[in-house]
């Protein structure tokens, strides 16, 4: 009996022991490297922001838009859509600091897809496309733009010898600002019967497309230059398919231009339509007066796909 109280007495006061001494001390955390990554959620012009961030104590967000916060999950709303970086800087108690960063494309409306947006300081460019879609093409100024000629990869080069009307370049800013750049060449894409009337020819440099209507001719462009994005409205142009003369295109988005201005092609109408515009192409519906016995109507069309440069 005394053997076994002996032996339960040690065993409790080797507990007892190893009790005190695990109190005596604090338990082994372990530490992370300082870190930092964003997680995000958008909602229109709204973006929740998360930091997923270890071992720091303070956190300063760069909304990219001049705004800032030292929230650890802000909530943000911009003035206006577009393409923004957002960066996090993430700090720890010695003063180490870890920076992420996470691109948003936030409200894309179509004036924002055109421009670039607010952040886009030099604008967004665009130029025609020698790619074409499968539904660009020459057509008739009607009311579906009915097909005359498709227009297969590098029409105007191939079988108009024209291949420098896909090198100018159009730049929209977000500001309303407008700028071209007729390249090397110094002319423009035209309508061959524009050009007889108001220069009497003399400007015209590329004539290789006269039998379809089409040239190319010098073109100054004008410093200064603005453009009107009108998003839905019903556009009355000249027409010799409309009643009257004019052809009413309803519900359409159209741009238009300062001065002499104009994006791809240079004729009578100046205004145009915009179909569709994405983040990397657009494609747009331009007029032009073909006919010298029926000024100025038009009487044609160029359904043509612009891409984004930069």
């Amino acid at each position: 009996m005394k053997n076994k109280s002996f032996t339960s007495g040690m065993v409790l006061f080797l507990i007892a022991i190893f009790v005190v001494s695990s109190c005596d001390k604090e338990p082994v955390r372990p530490t992370f490297p300082l870190s930092a990554v964003i997680f995000h959620s958008v909602v229109d012009k709204q973006v929740a922001f998360t930091a997923l961030t270890h071992s720091a104590t303070s956190w300063l967000w760069d909304f990219g838009d001049g705004n800032t916060s030292t929230e650890q999950n802000p909530v943000y709303v911009y003035e206006s859509g577009g393409y923004y970086v957002a960066t996090l800087t993430a700090t720890d108690g010695s003063g180490n600091s870890v920076v992420a960063e996470v691109n948003l494309a936030d409200a894309l409306t179509p004036y924002v897809l055109l421009t670039g947006g607010p952040t886009a300081t030099n604008g967004k460019t665009w130029k025609l496309s020698a790619n074409h879609s499968a539904t660009d093409r020459f057509a008739d100024a009607d009311a579906d733009f009915s097909e005359v000629e498709a227009l297969p990869q590098g029409a105007f080069d191939l079988y108009l010898g024209m291949g420098e009307v896909y090198n100018d370049e159009f730049t929209f800013h977000f500001d309303g600002g407008y700028g071209h750049d007729t390249k090397e060449d110094g002319a423009a894409f035209s309508g061959y019967v524009y050009q007889l009337v108001t220069t009497g020819g003399a400007g015209i440099k590329n004539a290789g497309g006269a039998a379809f209507g089409l040239c190319t001719a010098s073109y100054t462009p004008e410093s200064g230059a603005t453009f009107t994005y009108v998003e839905n409205e019903d556009l009355n142009v000249p027409s010799v398919y409309g009643p009257g003369g004019v052809m009413t295109y309803k519900n359409v988005s159209t741009l238009d231009f300062s001065g002499t201005e104009f994006l791809g092609f240079w004729d009578f109408q100046k205004k145009i339509i915009v179909k569709e515009v994405k983040d990397k192409s657009m494609q747009v519906v331009m007029f032009m007066a073909a006919s010298p016995d029926h000024l100025p109507l038009n009487t044609h069309a160029l359904v043509l796909t612009f891409d984004a440069v930069n």
